[in-house]
């Protein structure tokens, strides 16, 4: 288990950044944390550090962003709208299982029965100070 804490948006972007020099082609990565909490940053420096130079934002309406980085493909998920397992199935979440992507899934609380077991889990918490965040990384292959 890694436990961070970080002051500002932008460190909590480098920490997604440290993070994505460890996760692998064909990894899933489960974000938790309240709304606001830092999820969508820590993705934007995860999707920066593997050298996507684009804007990346929540995909809160589209449910999944997909970037092409110098890595590999990189799946961004929010399933904040998706209230049961079985609508993951409508937009064809078994197709972005491959060993070619890496799966960034913010809110994976709402389909916990869906994710693999091998998943890397991110929980990012409000810290006591306004912009402060705790982020418990834990699981996978890490």
């Amino acid at each position: 288990m890694i436990q961070i804490q970080t002051h500002n948006v932008t460190e909590t972007e480098q920490a997604g950044g440290e993070l994505a020099h460890q996760v692998k082609p064909g990894e899933l990565v489960a974000f938790t944390g309240d709304l606001g909490a830092g999820k969508t940053a820590f993705c934007r420096g995860f999707l920066h550090a593997l050298g996507y130079t684009g804007r990346v934002t929540s995909p809160t309406f589209a449910i999944v962003n997909e970037y092409d980085t110098a890595q590999c493909r990189v799946c961004h998920f929010d399933m904040y709208r998706i209230l049961d397992e079985d609508a993951l199935y409508d937009i064809g979440w078994d197709d972005y299982f491959d060993d070619d992507t890496i799966l960034l899934v913010e809110w994976s609380e709402n389909i916990v029965g869906a994710l693999p077991k091998d998943r890397i889990t991110v929980d990012i918490r409000r810290g006591e100070v306004e912009d402060d965040r705790m982020i418990t990384i834990y699981g996978g292959k890490l």
